[in-house]
């Protein structure tokens, strides 16, 4: 079974910066494309970021683009989601997940095969 753990959620201040990172085991790293979503309170699970089994694909929810970076590093077995003028709509549990489909469909949750536990970020106004 693979398994996923997040961390790096935290406080901040509209303005400011956090990073997340994912930490995967039990499967081989490379053959998933990778994302994140997040779920606020009383939301639904929204689409963050996604990025391609080798790291040369990404995909970003319109929202975020131009303040969120996403990356990985196979060698490590991790992905980490640096997050720049963070929003107080930013605030939100933020989950990482593993796919084998093409980051073409990596927008659609219900193509995840593995799922964290989830990081809690809250950007205060």
């Amino acid at each position: 079974q693979g398994q996923l753990v997040e961390s790096g959620g935290g406080l901040v201040q509209a303005g400011g910066s956090l990073r997340l990172s994912c930490a995967a085991s039990g499967r081989i790293f490379s053959d998933y494309a990778m994302g994140w979503f997040r779920q606020a309170p009383g939301k639904e699970r929204e689409f963050v970021a996604a990025i391609s089994q080798g790291g040369g694909s990404t995909l970003y929810t319109d929202s975020v683009k131009g303040r969120f970076t996403i990356s990985r590093d196979n060698a490590k077995n991790t992905m980490a989601l640096q997050m720049n003028s963070l929003k107080p709509e930013d605030t939100a549990i933020y989950v990482c997940a593993a796919t084998t489909k093409v980051i073409l469909l990596a927008k659609n949750s219900a193509v995840y095969d593995y799922w964290g536990q989830g990081t809690q970020v809250t950007v205060s106004s």
